[in-house]
């Protein structure tokens, strides 16, 4: 999340529906780990729907893209974790699991559990948990700066501030909690167990906090390539005239630089160099990134394009790309086209599994179904939206966070108040619906989907607002994510290799199944994830290879 963080509560919506779809997905419980490939190489392209892919290949058909499907198994239907977040994103490929294992349900969230940052675990437990650049040295720092002389830090996190972490009492006294302490049950990583087998593990993504995916261990990742991207270092980095305030993503064309240093490391990876390029440590099991440039290209009001100036966003209803956005497409394609490339020139495209899926989606993909909070002076909203939070406040519900986009996820400063809150808002939804709620996760419902409230973790509500809803007043954003909605959850899913036949999988998946599919590709054992095995996570279907290597993509 990259907007809103209130002292009130958060909203997201999930649908049980996608807890069938393991019944109709080929099995996770497959006893033959036989390795099929040396190598996966993970991309996640954020905020890319399927409708992003289908009409690119469509208008580009000699695309990287449409060289991946031609190849490949497309997944129409993927869907991404529930709340449609960043942070869980990537947990939904990197523990086979959903917040109802893991715990996590946003880069930013409340744990009542928890003590407050330099507390030393006393006072009342109840703190916000800043999984984002808030954990950073120095923001001015391309990459979340460095410990001041002196100071205490982790060798393996070295750009974390540890006095800004969230704590935890134990029997032993008040210990920090990392990112990757912050997963809960036992939850481990696709990560951790790679790198238990012997193999190279390397990961790059927005900030330092996805130290996440080292899993419980802290031991999963041998490398993590980080750039801080709401860092103020454009001026130091190849933007000497940018405003001194902007960051990576005030536009699409700084985040495309910015992409552009992570797919340099990737490059390097695949030569079987460190992340500097100067050193080699061979080419990991498991690697990649995600990329930024389409995310920024969809919410944007404002972008510089050479000479003009325009929004980003969507034409139509279609999803029919706005000149930024075309452009960031191209750059994510121009990029994938460099690591198939490379791939190719290191004979490794054939050892290799090709991974293109996304965190999230975005929403609203029409830009006419836009409502933001009143009092928002964004000149493509109306402006005609309650903050839930604020109207429970208002009615004598104190409520200790929200975490707020187009969903909304609320931990109440007592359970108690439960069903006075399910009043409040569920009167406001029955007439005049000021806060746009479209379903109200509570009780047993939201107990089943996430978990138990009452132990801390879990929101006490999860909201979904009418689909093109953000509780936000910002006028410089078009969409957002985090949602349950259709333009939040349903993104590219693309799993390609020479020895792969063209496959179109119209069938509901999740993107928690890339977990257990890359495990068993390797020649792992996909029920080490103890995601997996909590929720019976299965495989991805149709992957079944053709026996020999396609000729036809050595001429490609």
């Amino acid at each position: 999340m990259d907007e809103i963080r209130k002292w009130v509560g958060v909203g997201a919506i999930f649908s049980a529906s996608v807890l069938a779809f393991a019944s109709m997905a080929a099995t996770a419980q497959d006893d033959d780990h036989h390795q099929q490939y040396r190598h996966v190489l993970l991309i996640s392209v954020d905020g890319m729907h399927e409708a992003d892919l289908v009409n690119y290949i469509k208008t580009h058909p000699g695309s990287t893209f449409a060289k991946l499907v031609k190849h490949g198994v497309e997944y129409t239907h993927a869907s991404t974790s529930r709340p449609s977040d960043s942070y869980p994103g990537l947990l939904a490929f990197a523990t086979g699991g959903s917040p109802l294992s893991h715990g996590v349900f946003y880069d930013d969230t409340y744990d009542a559990t928890l003590f407050k940052p330099g507390s030393n675990c006393t006072g009342t437990p109840g703190t916000e948990v800043t999984n984002f650049e808030a954990l950073d040295w120095d923001l001015s720092k391309l990459d979340g700066g460095s410990p001041p002389a002196g100071a205490a830090f982790d060798p393996r996190n070295p750009h974390i501030n540890p006095a800004m972490l969230p704590l935890r009492k134990t029997a032993s006294g008040c210990e920090k909690v990392w990112p990757h302490l912050y997963l809960k049950n036992g939850t481990n990583t696709i990560f951790e167990i790679i790198h238990e087998a012997g193999l190279r593990t390397a990961w790059s993504d927005k900030h330092p906090a996805y130290e996440i995916v080292n899993g419980p261990s802290g031991q999963g990742l041998d490398e993590l390539y980080a750039p801080e991207i709401n860092s103020t270092s454009l001026q130091a980095n190849g933007y000497p005239t940018a405003p001194a305030s902007a960051d990576w993503t005030t536009d699409p064309t700084y985040t495309r630089t910015y992409d552009g240093f992570k797919v340099k490391v990737v490059l390097n990876w695949i030569h079987g160099l460190d992340q500097s390029g100067t050193k080699r440590v061979g080419v990991p099991a498991i690697f990649g990134m995600n990329f930024q440039a389409v995310s920024v290209g969809q919410k944007v009001t404002v972008a510089m394009e050479g000479a003009s100036t325009t929004r980003g966003g969507y034409l139509d209803a279609a999803a029919t790309p706005t000149l930024p956005l075309e452009q960031s497409l191209d750059f994510v394609d121009a990029s994938l086209g460099q690591m198939y490339d490379a791939l190719k020139a290191s004979d490794l495209l054939h050892s290799t599994l090709f991974i293109v899926g996304a965190k999230h989606g975005q929403s609203p993909i029409d830009i006419k179904k836009l409502h933001m909070r009143s009092g928002s002076t964004n000149a493509y909203a109306t402006a005609d939206v309650s903050d839930p939070a604020d109207l429970l406040t208002n009615g004598g519900v104190p409520v200790a966070w929200e975490t707020s986009d187009d969903v909304s996820l609320i931990w109440l400063k007592s359970h108690g108040d439960m069903a006075k809150a399910v009043s409040i808002l569920g009167a406001d939804q029955a007439s005049v619906n000021s806060t746009h709620i479209q379903t109200l996760y509570d009780g047993t419902t939201l107990k089943s989907i996430w978990g138990d409230p009452t132990k801390g973790r879990v929101p006490d509500l999860i909201i979904q607002p009418i689909p093109g809803t953000i509780y936000s007043k910002s006028a410089a954003k078009l969409a957002e994510h985090g949602g349950l909605a259709t333009d939040d959850t349903n993104t590219l899913l693309v799993v390609s290799n020479p020895k792969l036949e063209k496959k179109v999988v119209d069938m509901p998946v999740t993107n928690t199944q890339v977990a257990p599919t890359i495990l068993k590709a390797l020649g792992l054992d996909p029920h080490k994830l103890v995601a997996v095995k909590r929720e019976g996570t299965q495989v991805l279907p149709g992957l079944e290879t053709t026996g020999d290597d396609d000729p036809g993509a050595r001429s490609e």
